[in-house]
C-alpha cells in the first residue's frame, strides 16, 4: 500500500479530542486540513503549537484525517507582544475564510514568509495589510485598486466607496468614510509610506473582509483592543 506523502504544514488551531488526542487544523500547501493527532498530550503534543514549521503525513480519504507522522522542520517563528497577536490574527482569518482542502500553495508560502517577517520585528501594519490582500486575491474576492466599477482609472483627486461585491465606486458628494484616489493609487503600488496609505488600507481591508467573515467578532482583534 502506498504511503501518503509528507507535506509542510503549520498548526492553525487545536483542541482536545477524546481522552488523549487532539483535533488539529493544519494549513498546508493543499489548503486547510483537519486531522486527529493521537496521544497528543504526550511527546507529540509539544509540536501542536502555532507558528512552528512542520512536516506532516496525513492519512485517510475523508474530511477528517489521521496524523501518521509529525516532525518539526526549520526554526519556529517566536512571536511576542503585538507580533504574537498579529500571528494569531492571521491564523484566525485562515480558519474562518479558507475552505477545507482547497490547495493554496502560493498563499502558504506568503504565510510562512509573513511569520518570518513578524518574528524579525518588521513593521506590523504593512505585513498584515499585504497578507489580507493576498488572502482576498487567492480566494477570488479581490477587486481593482486602480480602476473603478465602471473600469475607469482611479482619479487622484476623486472620492470612492467600496461596493464589496463589485469594487470601488466613484462618488461626487463628499461624506464620511470615503477613500480618496491618492490613497487608493498608493495602495495599488503597495506604497505604505504615502500619506494616509496605511490607515486607508486598514479601513479598506476591514470593509472587504467583513462581508466574508460574518457577524461573529474576531477573537484576535479583541486581544489587540485589550492591550
Amino acid at each position: 500500500m502506498e504511503q501518503p506523502a509528507a507535506q509542510p504544514a503549520y498548526v492553525l488551531h487545536s483542541r482536545a479530542y477524546k481522552e488523549t488526542s487532539a483535533l488539529v487544523d493544519f494549513f498546508t500547501p493543499q489548503g486547510r486540513v483537519r486531522a486527529v493527532l493521537r496521544r497528543a498530550r504526550g511527546k507529540g503534543g509539544s509540536l501542536v503549537r502555532p507558528f512552528v514549521p512542520l512536516e506532516v503525513e496525513l492519512r485517510g480519504r475523508g474530511e477528517l484525517k489521521n496524523v501518521g507522522r509529525l516532525d518539526t522542520v526549520g526554526i519556529a517563528a517566536w512571536l511576542h507582544g503585538d507580533a504574537l497577536f498579529s500571528g494569531l490574527y492571521l491564523n484566525e482569518l485562515l480558519m474562518r475564510l479558507l475552505p477545507a482542502e482547497a490547495p493554496q500553495p502560493e498563499l502558504f508560502e506568503h504565510y510562512a514568509l509573513t511569520l518570518q517577517a513578524l518574528a524579525a520585528g518588521r513593521p506590523l501594519e504593512p505585513l498584515l495589510r499585504s497578507f489580507e490582500w493576498r488572502l482576498l486575491e487567492d480566494l477570488g474576492y479581490a477587486f481593482a485598486l486602480d480602476h473603478d466599477v465602471n473600469d475607469q482609472p482611479i482619479v487622484a483627486q476623486g472620492f470612492y466607496r467600496l461596493q464589496v461585491e463589485a469594487g470601488l465606486e466613484r462618488v461626487y458628494l463628499v461624506q464620511p468614510g470615503l477613500f480618496n484616489g491618492n490613497e487608493l493609487l498608493a495602495l495599488a503600488q503597495a506604497d505604505w509610506d504615502a500619506p494616509g496609505a496605511l490607515l486607508a488600507a486598514k479601513r479598506l481591508m476591514r470593509q472587504a473582509l467583513a462581508v466574508h467573515l460574518g457577524s461573529k467578532p474576531l477573537v484576535s482583534r479583541e486581544l489587540f483592543r485589550k492591550r
